[in-house]
């Protein structure tokens, strides 16, 4: 662009000077001539890095999932295609899930004999509180009985003072005397027996109740054991169905698995540090990289342009999404040497903005590169020339200049 611009500022400085020979060609205009030129490219280069910044380090980026199996077994199918696109969900490769059915079919077992056991053992307390219930009713039911032998023996008490005084005052018969006496003495016979009743069931219950109270206290202890191991075979068994579940590996989301090292026949592990093979999901980022102090002006939402080596004489029209205000140099590591800075990705002093591209289904190849450019606010005359800049430089990736 600059270069077009020097031409074209060159043929007015012929026609004024050389063809219409309006101004004379001298010491003075020959100074003039040149330094216009200059100080006028310095400063519309130094404008345009600021209100339209331009970077040479874009990047498409996508994300990579190294995929890892969570239980290790003998591969028996492998569906996908290497560099296919895969839709989320589908089945990447499938382990023999033998072992697993088998280890869930003995931990089920295990499980409804645990549950037996609880059952049984929850019967069994029920049984013994019964059998103290039962006890508690017999004890009410007697001390009822004594309470109305005692009753009537009052009553009967009366009947037998009241006959006493009318006999003594000649009043009474004497037969009714000697019938309320027997009566009387047939009550306190029965409330003798009935008390008699009443201390038995206590001793029974007495006795019972520390007996029961062992067996109680056995009870719920074989009822706390059965609940433990219960609770210990359903989680082995949950285990054991994950384990079934996990024996079929599903894509985690659209995109392309890469570097399948999977056969049928093959032993795929857990370990995390092997995988199995590299998902490249469809989901990108694309970044510009730029110097520090030319970050002043950009804002999210500016716009954006684009141009991909793979896409030659192609402007791509991008938003700005955001700028990623870290870098790894930001990171120091504690040690107990002197802190160092360690190597990063991204080229010292340099600051990533994320582009959004517009035209969603555009497909960019993940570590593709190319050039770029964000449009501020300000002096938006001046985008022309950078757009201009971006439009020839895209025309030159048709070249490709190697010697063989």
């Amino acid at each position: 662009m600059e270069l077009l611009l020097l031409l074209i500022y060159s043929f007015f400085v012929w026609l004024i000077f050389f063809k219409f020979k309006w101004l004379p060609w001298n010491i003075t205009s020959q100074v003039i001539v040149v330094t216009l030129p200059v100080i006028g490219l310095t400063m519309m280069i130094l404008l345009l890095n600021i209100v339209a910044p331009s970077s040479s380090d874009v990047r498409v980026i996508n994300y990579v999932v190294q995929i890892v199996p969570r239980v290790t077994g003998r591969v028996i199918e492998v569906p996908v295609q290497p560099n296919r696109l895969v839709k989320k969900g589908e089945v990447l490769f499938r382990i023999d899930p033998t072992p697993f059915l088998n280890e869930a079919a003995a931990l089920k077992a295990q499980l409804v004999q645990a549950r037996s056991k609880l059952n049984e053992a929850t019967a069994r307390l029920s049984e013994t509180s019964a059998g103290v219930r039962e006890l508690g009713e017999s004890l009410k039911a007697a001390g009822g009985q004594v309470d109305a032998v005692a009753a009537k023996a009052g009553l009967a008490r009366r009947r037998v003072d009241q006959n006493r005084e009318l006999v003594a005052a000649g009043a009474g018969s004497l037969f009714d005397l000697e019938r309320a006496e027997a009566d009387l003495k047939d009550l306190q016979a029965q409330f003798e027996s009935a008390r008699a009743s009443e201390a038995q069931v206590v001793q029974k219950l007495s006795a019972q109740s520390q007996g029961d109270q062992a067996s109680v206290t056995a009870a719920k202890a074989q009822i706390a054991m059965a609940n433990a191991q219960v609770a210990g075979v359903e989680a082995q068994f949950a285990d054991a169905k994950w384990k079934i579940d996990e024996s079929t590996v599903y894509a985690p989301a659209n995109g392309y698995a890469i570097n399948v090292q999977l056969r049928p026949g093959s032993t795929a592990s857990q370990f995390a540090g092997l995988p199995v093979m590299s998902f490249v999901e469809t989901e990108q980022w694309v970044i510009a990289l730029f110097s520090q102090n030319e970050l002043r002006a950009i804002e999210p939402g500016n716009e954006a342009e684009i141009a991909l080596r793979t896409y030659p004489n192609k402007i791509i029209r991008c938003k700005v999404d955001s700028i990623i205000w870290a870098t790894g140099q930001g990171q120091l590591p504690l040690s107990g040497t002197i802190p160092t800075v360690t190597a990063a990705h991204v080229p010292p002093g340099r600051i990533a903005v994320k582009l959004a591209v517009e035209d969603k289904g555009l497909f960019l190849a993940a570590g593709a590169v190319g050039n770029g450019a964000v449009y501020t606010d300000s002096l938006r005359l001046l985008h022309i020339i950078r757009k201009v800049i971006m439009r020839v430089g895209t025309k030159l990736d048709w070249l490709i200049l190697k010697l063989h």
